[in-house]
């Protein structure tokens, strides 16, 4: 899997940031890369350094995704950036912080190196031991960012300086009223959202749809994409997770795979990058209960 920098896209001399290369229109590939759910970090940052050999452009961090309790996203990618020299994206839900947290928090993640934040609102709370707090909305977070840039506070006192994100947001191709979806996504690009990266898309019909519809918006957008490794994870996928469809056919195809339901999965996910490829800014990809072997080999032969 190790390969020369000529063969890794050049990344000696690709631009030094996320902002960058997406200004020059290089195609972008990022990878989800989550904190685990103890102190164990290794099997994380060995999935970041085989990422990064094949040639992956960033990784981004999950803030406690579904809800359930894991590492802090900010330690986690500080780490990825000290010890892999990987750029992170990391996310922001406004689910668990109060306001006032919420712009520490920036602060501190400014002062660590990390530009680039992904803002969400977070999953719901699925247990009573803890409890959703959305102090702010996600366009509210978005505008308080974009102040932040400008130098103030939310409150409008002086940072003594202006931090530089880059600011990104969410948007679902899968929803049922794609009007209303692009719509929300017009008033985050109008708080300040300077790129967008989609939830995960499964149907190449829906993925066209959304391609079309999206080719005069202002910012450069990343596709997700999920490579599907067995029937029941599909199957739950499209049961439990909100803005997640998968269609029904390509669930059966997966059963009826059986064993060779994994490789029928990386070629639907390689089917789905070529047709993102051209249309949009990017893709990122997600890897299934941490396997970073296969995704790393999907960056290897989507790098151009």
């Amino acid at each position: 899997m190790r390969r020369s920098l000529e063969e890794a896209g050049s990344v000696g001399t690709a631009p030094a940031t996320l902002e960058e290369r997406l200004a020059t229109s290089r195609f972008v590939i990022g990878v989800e890369v989550d904190p685990p759910k103890g102190l164990v970090v290794d099997r994380a940052l060995e999935g970041a350094r085989l990422l990064k050999e094949a040639g992956v452009d960033c990784v981004n961090v999950g803030d406690s995704p579904l809800a359930q309790t894991r590492m802090s996203a900010l330690p986690m990618a500080l780490l990825i950036q000290q010890q892999v020299g990987l750029e992170v994206i990391v996310h922001f839900t406004t689910r668990d912080r109060n306001l006032t947290a919420l712009q520490g928090d920036l602060l501190g993640a400014h002062a660590l190196g990390i530009r680039n934040i992904l803002v969400i609102k977070g999953d719901m709370p699925k247990t009573g031991e803890a409890k959703g707090v959305w102090d702010t909305s996600v366009v509210g977070l978005i505008r308080l960012i974009q102040r932040f840039n400008e130098g103030v506070d939310s409150a409008g006192n002086p940072l003594g300086a202006r931090p530089s994100f880059f600011v990104g947001a969410v948007v679902n191709p899968a929803a049922e009223d794609l009007d209303a979806e692009l719509r929300r996504l017009e008033r985050k690009v109008k708080a300040g959202a300077r790129f967008a990266l989609t939830q995960a898309v499964f149907d190449p019909q829906i993925l066209e749809r959304f391609l079309n519809r999206v080719q005069e918006m202002p910012i450069p957008i990343l596709a997700g994409i999920y490579p599907l490794f067995t029937y029941r994870q599909a199957e739950f996928l499209n049961r439990e997770i909100s803005g997640m469809v998968i269609p029904e056919a390509t669930r059966e195809r997966l059963r009826q795979a059986g064993d060779g339901a994994r490789a029928l999965g990386l070629k639907l996910a390689r089917e789905l990058i070529e047709q993102v490829k051209g249309r949009a800014a990017g893709i990122y990809l997600i890897p299934s209960f941490g396997h970073y072997e296969p995704i790393a080999e999907l960056v290897a032969w989507a790098r151009p």
